[in-house]
Parts: structure tokens; C-alpha cells; sequence
């Protein structure tokens, strides 16, 4: 089956039975550090996109918490998507994952469909409940009813996407009489569930527009994805995401070793191993290069040469 066609970045990045690659900002090495230096990261931005690569992905990670161990990108998911929307002009701008209680959904709604018009409807959104604590209470919202949140969260943006729309929850009152501006540049704003975020398989199989899950060997995540397709609309199915750690080595037959979330392998192994997840159903591959110890320009070099040409989609 088809994917339903919404914009531009997410017809772009997502095809069935087919797998594209992207790759996660901040595109360096920090794993001495939980804080990237975000040197270079616009130079390597428009790289990736020279180089083929068919989305980019930034986090949403409103407090610093050494526990957590990662700071993301630091920057804004937003305003930092709305400048890299400025100096790009075909790749796909994703989101792995607003924390959807964390945000009043007006400005979320907003925010997205702003990135999405002036980058010519690129914007992919992934939405999520959000699992670090500490923030919850930094922000006076209540970790135990994030699930709730986040389905309340979710159908606003969803509803604001209709002219002078109705609502009431959580997030307050529209009667009919106030409208949110701008609209996005399709039907809707794509938005990818990250995880469960709090939710049924079955709620998220019909209201999400696609699934991003983490890493899992190819038996378990075969089952995952087969769980998934089960669940979709007769008219149409919804594509299936993952990030995946890679420290590419120099060596392309260097046999994978694993590291957090991903592994050390060369560049024929890469390519065998993205071959299996192409069969089983993974239609897009967020790497993250956080891990990576060769130079990251030499790398990004190295995947476009002898990697992404096996998963080329026009």
C-alpha cells in the first residue's frame, strides 16, 4: 500500500518497501560530553544535503540534565529549524520529538506550520510524551499526566489546521471566533509518534502518521513492525522510522561491534545490515554520529560514496 501524501519533506523521506537515510544534528563527536560544541554545524548541515542524505533530525530538549546524558542540539528545536529552513532548500526538517506536554499546543501548531511554509512544506514533526522527569516539574505540569496531555496536545494541532476551529481541554478555549495563522502547506502537519508516548499501539496506529521506534535486533523489530502494519487504514499504510548509532570505521569489511543504540562497522556491513531493514519494513534510518571517532566530513564522505547509493530514492 501507499503512504498517504501530505507534504513535501515527508513524501520525500518516506516511500513503501523502500529505506532513505538521514542523519541527526549535531552531526559530531561529543561522547566525552553530554554538550556538544556545535562547531561547523551549518557547514554540515548543507553537506548532508549536497550529499544526498534525505532528512535531517533535531531534538527537543528543553532543560540540560546531566543524568539524561545528552543535551541535543542546545539550540531552539524551533527557531533553530527556521534558520536551517533559510539555508536549505531540499532536504526534509524533522523533529525527534516535541514533547508534546511540555509546549501549549498554540505554539507548537504555529511554530511548525510557520517552518513548514517557508521551507516549502518540508517540515516532518515527531511528537512525544516526553520521559525526563525533571522537567516536568521544572515546568509545573504533572509527569503522571503526560499521557493525557499529550492526546489533548495532539488533537489541537491537529484541529487548528481547520479555519476559526472549536475546541476545549486542557489547553484552554476556542469558540469559533479566533483563528491561528499560518496554515501548513498540506492538509495537515505530518506528525511521527516517537515510542508509545503514554499511548495504545492502536491509538497511535490511528491518529499518528507514521511511528519513529528505537533500535531493536532484526527478529524484534521485524515483530514491532508487523504489529504496526496490522493496524493500518485500509487506503493506506504508515511508514516506520529508527535512529541508529554508527561509528563508521575506514575499513568497509570492519564486522559490526556493538556501541550504545547502534555499532562500529564498516561500510559493506552497513549496507548488508540496512539491506535487512529495508526487508522488514524500516523505511528511514536517523543516524547519529555522536559516538563516531574518525573525522565527521571523511565520514559523511564515506556514507554518501559507498552507503546511501543502495537506498537511492528520486
Amino acid at each position: 500500500m501507499n503512504f498517504e501524501t501530505i507534504n513535501r519533506g515527508f513524501s520525500n523521506t518516506f516511500r513503501p518497501k523502500k529505506l532513505s537515510i538521514g542523519a541527526v544534528v549535531p552531526i559530531e563527536n561529543y561522547a566525552n560530553s553530554s554538550i556538544p560544541t556545535m562547531q561547523h554545524h551549518l557547514e554540515r548541515v548543507k553537506l548532508i544535503e549536497e550529499l544526498g542524505f534525505k532528512a535531517l533530525w533535531i531534538r527537543d530538549v528543553p532543560f540540560h540534565v546531566p543524568s539524561f546524558g545528552d543535551a541535543g542540539q542546545t539550540y531552539d528545536p524551533f527557531a533553530y529549524l527556521g534558520f536551517l529552513a533559510g539555508q536549505t532548500s531540499k532536504i526534509a526538517l524533522g523533529i525527534s520529538s516535541i514533547a508534546l506536554p511540555l509546549h501549549h499546543p498554540v505554539h507548537t501548531a504555529k511554530s511548525a506550520a510557520t517552518i513548514d511554509q517557508l521551507s516549502g512544506g518540508r517540515l516532518i514533526l515527531g511528537v512525544a510524551s516526553g520521559d525526563r522527569y525533571d522537567e516536568y516539574p521544572a515546568m509545573g505540569i504533572n509527569y503522571e499526566k503526560r499521557g493525557e496531555l499529550f492526546r489533548e496536545a495532539f488533537d489541537y494541532i491537529r484541529k487548528v489546521r481547520e479555519d476559526f476551529p472549536v475546541i476545549e481541554n486542557h489547553f484552554g478555549m476556542l469558540k469559533g471566533h479566533v483563528d491561528v495563522l499560518p496554515k501548513s502547506t498540506a492538509h495537515k502537519i505530518p506528525m511521527l509518534v516517537t515510542g508509545y508516548s503514554q499511548q495504545s499501539l492502536e491509538w497511535n496506529a490511528e491518529h499518528g502518521d507514521g511511528w519513529m521506534y528505537y533500535p531493536r535486533n532484526l527478529y524484534q523489530q521485524q515483530h514491532t513492525i508487523r504489529q504496526w502494519r496490522e493496524l493500518m487504514p485500509q487506503e493506506y499504510s504508515k511508514p516506520f522510522m529508527q535512529p541508529l548509532y554508527v561509528d563508521l570505521q575506514e575499513d568497509d569489511d570492519f564486522r559490526p561491534e556493538p556501541i550504545h543504540l547502534g555499532f562500529k562497522i564498516g561500510a559493506k556491513h552497513l549496507v548488508n545490515y540496512f539491506s535487512n531493514l529495508q526487508e522488514i519494513g524500516v523505511n528511514h534510518v536517523a543516524i547519529n554520529l555522536r559516538f563516531n571517532t574518525n573525522k565527521i566530513e571523511d565520514t559523511l564522505n564515506q556514507l554518501a560514496e559507498k552507503v546511501l547509493p543502495h537506498f537511492h530514492m528520486e
